[in-house]
């Protein structure tokens, strides 16, 4: 009997202990703030009337309760200019009211939000932006929200820049370009006045990128043998994250690699050289006369002109003049004992160089003059043999 006693007392005891256990338990459960979950809405589209815009919305919720939210707004200045000004408003949180107020970043201008937010699992945002002075009418129906994972990858911009490219296969090497803080940005534009170089006018303007990541990336046209030095001259200035080549306006398809013994006089290419020969074989193929080359100190391009019969009417005794630029480099940075060259599509003009007076020709509707070649692809096999190269095969990804 003694036994049975003392094994019901334990019992009893254990049972207490584990009630008191689960008690303390859902204490602690209600203590313990719910886990925070931030979501976006990226696709807000035109909040801010006219003015193109780049829009998202940052939620945080706890237990599924929305606690605080984020408006981030990347926009033009106006409807006719690219340059673009942003503002990141926090917004407090009353039941469905949204509501906010700041300064854009670049132009300091007022920004007051007052939004109405609707729905679970889509989502409406109604109500007024106020820009400055003018408000704007905001109705953002039928929103989904992501995750972050999604919206970081939905906000990844390849700036197609290479610091160490194996060759200029994918970049080209004239085309250089730099990566540098916003702060240093102007300052880096300003000491390039020295520098024999030409400046992309489009990415001196601050996109919505640079805005947000606080950096800029500033792309140049370069001869490419002082392409090398000029990146690793980028490379030392204040401010930059990332100096290399970018790809170019060269096509591949339209590329011949060859050796480059032939063509090098003490280590540098022989232009004089390489230019009679270019000239000649095109002459050749379009059944033109040579009429004169140039190279581009800034950009290390050789433009050379043909002539020949115009075949639009050929009792008028009109000239066909056909100009092609062309760009060489070694196929790899740092040297090679192959070079390559790019061919751009031949541009033609039709004018009247009969003695006497001249007839005068307007351009065509279209902007283009028709061409009346049709041996485009002639010249660059010709080329291509007479320099006992390779061409470039766009399938394989590699050359012929």
């Amino acid at each position: 009997m003694r036994a049975l006693m003392i094994g019901c007392t334990v019992a009893l005891l254990g049972a207490g202990s584990w009630s008191a256990a689960e008690a303390q338990a859902g204490k602690d459960a209600k203590a313990a703030p719910a886990a925070s979950d931030v979501r976006y809405f990226n696709s807000l589209g035109d909040i801010l009337g006219d003015l193109p815009v780049d829009a998202f919305i940052k939620e945080t919720r706890q237990g599924g309760k929305l606690v605080s939210a984020l408006l981030d707004v990347c926009y033009s200045v106006s409807t006719t200019s690219d340059r673009k000004d942003r503002f990141a408003i926090e917004l407090k949180v009353e039941g469905e009211k949204l509501s906010g107020s700041g300064q854009s970043f670049e132009n300091k201008t007022p920004v007051t939000v007052s939004l109405i937010r609707k729905g679970s699992k889509t989502v409406s945002f109604d109500g007024k932006i106020t820009l400055g002075t003018v408000p704007n009418s905001v109705s953002s129906p039928d929103n989904a929200d992501v995750d972050e994972n999604e919206f970081q990858q939905s906000q990844v911009v390849d700036d197609d820049l290479s610091e160490a490219p194996k060759d200029f296969t994918q970049v080209s090497p004239q085309s250089v370009a730099v990566r540098v803080k916003r702060e240093n940005f102007a300052d880096l534009v300003r000491s390039l006045k020295t520098q024999n170089v030409q400046i992309a006018l489009d990415s001196i303007t601050t996109d919505c990128n640079a805005l947000r990541s606080g950096q800029q990336v500033l792309r140049l046209v370069a001869d490419p043998a002082r392409a090398a030095a000029l990146v690793a001259s980028l490379k030392t200035a204040p401010g930059v994250t990332a100096a290399g080549w970018t790809s170019g306006t060269y096509d591949m398809e339209r590329a011949i690699r060859f050796a480059a013994a032939e063509w090098s006089e003490g280590g540098k290419l022989n232009r004089d050289k390489f230019a009679a020969a270019l000239t000649a074989t095109a002459a050749k193929v379009m059944s033109a006369k040579p009429a004169g080359s140039a190279w581009n100190d800034v950009t290390g391009e050789l433009t050379f002109t043909l002539k020949r019969p115009s075949q639009l009417a050929p009792a008028l005794d009109l000239t066909e003049t056909l100009e092609i630029t062309a760009l060489v480099s070694p196929d790899k940075p740092g040297g090679s004992d192959r070079l390559i060259v790019w061919l751009a599509v031949p541009s033609s003009k039709t004018t009247d160089e009969t003695a006497g007076a001249h007839l005068q020709f307007a351009d065509n509707s279209g902007g283009e003059e028709e061409s009346t070649f049709n041996d485009d692809d002639g010249m660059i096999k010709a080329i291509a043999t007479d320099l006992k190269g390779q061409r470039w095969d766009t399938d394989k990804a590699s050359w012929k």
